[in-house]
């Protein structure tokens, strides 16, 4: 059964694990997570997978790598501004 996680609510997650920690073990222990995004959802897994990292060494490098890789339909639309309108 997937467990949905907002983007807001991943580094909550990612801090329930044991540091430092592998790509692998993140996988194994997340396999049923999928990233809730403005505009669709992926699975963690597929997330991680565009990344080059082996081993993460603390909550806040794991969602920075997250992060770094998460598609544009992830946070919006291109050139959307949250300040406007």
């Amino acid at each position: 059964m997937e467990h949905e996680v907002k983007l807001s609510d991943l580094r909550r997650e990612l801090e329930t694990l044991s540091y430092p920690v592998t790509q692998e073990e993140v996988v194994a222990a997340f396999d049923d997570v999928v990233l809730l995004y403005a505009d669709g959802e992926e699975p963690l897994a597929d997330v991680l997978g565009r990344a080059n990292d082996d081993t993460f060494d603390d909550a806040e490098d794991l969602q920075t790598v997250v992060y770094n890789h998460l598609p544009t339909e992830a946070v919006g639309e291109p050139g959307q501004s949250e300040g406007e309108g």
